[in-house]
């Protein structure tokens, strides 16, 4: 491709640019995608998602839109149920209130008719059953409204936004780090970056930032995230090192959301430095509410029970990371063991065994023996018998009397064989990045959207704070791409 001929260039190759590329040449863009890392290494923190998609819908002839092939069966056994003003309380209330009203209502508002739109392009959705299903009599059930996924997960996610991309002509240009924005009087002119033949000025009148966020940097974690986060592992991709928020901000844009906060989940311990797409997102330890989770000391410091897992699991990395040394064991007895999830049973995984308690209290590497014996003990004594165990549901089953409560699903941990898992806080992606309207215009510090600059996916902020409601990631990188591309092409060719 020559240099003067994109219309539209998009910065990152996940699912924010990927939609982004294929909604701009939807609407008659010629676009070029930069992709930083190589082909085999492709796709963003996207390749590295379990492929959840929270969407809002109004039964399941909304999922039918999605899901055309479930079968009569499928349909008279399952309960879908609905999700629509929910979507919008839910985020609400993990962000404590913080999200960006408009944007937020963006997401839900749009969530539906851009999965329809991927299916068009490719994009396979099936019921979540294998991880949010449960039987409840003749009935399947969710334990909570995150009720499809992507088939074959990330990665399948990524292999069909890239065969669409190849169906439709867009060429991707790989081991290509865009490192500034190219502005003139009119707004953006384009990107210089670099391949492996050395730098180049690409010129355009539209660029869409969907590099992700600043996860894979170590020392910007250390400075946005806190002390300390420099040391967290990184689920994903290696390659999210802030390039394409720092180079807006040099260009006049203006930051928002969470700066100081991520998705961070509990991931095991001896997992490598960056994401292994081989095992993917099964590094993670996702099944503590059904035991208990202590540090060093021996003691718990968090509320295993306080909800359902997918609005707890992606802030409580952050919690392992503030213990003594980064780490902590997940504790469970064997009245739970069938109730852990599949990622529990991979070859790579930091477990210990013992038939006693006591036992198990020496196999716990790096932890207080004793402490941890009385911790067990006083949990023990503060479940609450005579609230009945629903692994399925909020039970209400929780502690009464510790200083650290347990809320729901508290068991006592006292029938061998026991098991402990070692995690450490392994970091999705950041919160914080570039304002943008609901348009996905980014916006300088005096609120004027920058003409020809857009951003999507976890290169945009304001939507998520502290946590977020898992599965929402991928949507809002798919809303936000979609519009993206079709702003950018929009600029490209602005009409009469």
């Amino acid at each position: 491709m020559a240099e003067s001929d994109a219309d539209v260039i998009v910065v990152g190759a996940g699912v924010a640019g990927l939609c982004a590329a294929l909604s701009a040449h939807e609407a008659g863009a010629k676009v070029l995608v930069l992709e930083a890392a190589p082909e085999d290494e492709r796709g963003g923190n996207t390749a590295f998602a379990a492929g959840a998609f929270r969407f809002a819908y109004n039964g399941v002839d909304d999922v039918l839109k999605l899901i055309p092939d479930l079968s009569a069966e499928e349909i008279e056994n399952t309960e879908f149920g609905t999700y629509t003003d929910k979507y919008i309380d839910d985020i609400n209330r993990v962000t404590e209130g913080r999200t960006d009203a408009a944007l937020a209502y963006t997401l839900v508002a749009r969530s539906l008719e851009t999965a329809a739109w991927m299916r068009e392009n490719g994009v396979r959705f099936i019921p979540n059953y294998d991880s949010q299903g449960y039987k409840d009599g003749a009935k399947t059930k969710f334990r909570d409204e995150s009720v499809v996924v992507i088939s074959g997960g990330g990665i399948g996610l990524i292999e069909a936004l890239f065969a669409a991309v190849k169906r439709n002509g867009i060429p991707v240009a790989y081991q290509t780090r865009a490192e500034g924005l190219m502005r003139g009087a009119n707004g953006i002119e384009g990107v210089r970056a670099r391949a492996p033949d050395g730098a180049r000025e690409l010129t355009a009148p539209a660029v869409v930032i969907a590099a992700g966020g600043f996860e894979s940097n170590p020392e910007m974690r250390a400075r946005y995230l806190g002390p300390g986060w420099d040391l967290a592992k990184v689920r994903g991709t290696r390659f999210n090192v802030g390039d394409g928020l720092r180079m807006a901000l040099e260009t006049g844009a203006s930051s928002a959301g969470n700066w100081s906060g991520c998705h961070s989940v509990a991931w095991d311990l001896s997992a490598p430095e960056y994401g292994d797409i081989t095992v993917g997102v099964d590094f993670k330890k996702d099944s503590y509410p059904y035991g208990v989770v202590v540090n060093a000391y021996g003691e718990r410091f968090l509320d295993e029970g306080a909800d359902i897992r997918t609005f707890t699991y992606a802030k409580y990395g952050a919690v392992i990371l503030r213990q003594p040394k980064q780490f902590a064991w997940q504790v469970f007895d064997g009245k739970v063991l069938d109730l852990l999830r599949d990622e529990y049973h991979i070859r790579q995984v930091t477990r210990v065994r013992a038939n006693t308690i006591e036992a198990l209290a020496h196999e716990l590497y790096g932890v207080d023996p004793q402490r941890f014996l009385v911790t067990v003990k006083s949990f023990n004594a503060a479940v609450r018998k005579d609230v009945p165990f629903d692994p399925n549901v909020k039970d209400g089953r929780g502690t009464n009397g510790l200083a650290v409560p347990k809320s729901n699903w508290a068991n006592t941990i006292d029938a061998p064989p026991f098991e402990a898992y070692a995690v450490t806080c392994g970091v999705t992606f950041t919160f914080g990045g570039l304002r943008i309207t609901p348009g996905a215009e980014v916006v300088d510090s005096a609120g004027r959207p920058i003409p020809g600059l857009f951003a999507c996916g976890s290169s945009a902020g304001g939507l998520f704070y502290f946590n977020y409601p898992g599965g929402s990631g991928l949507t809002a990188g798919a809303v936000f791409g979609r519009i993206a591309g079709a702003g950018a092409a929009a600029r490209s060719s602005p009409g009469p």
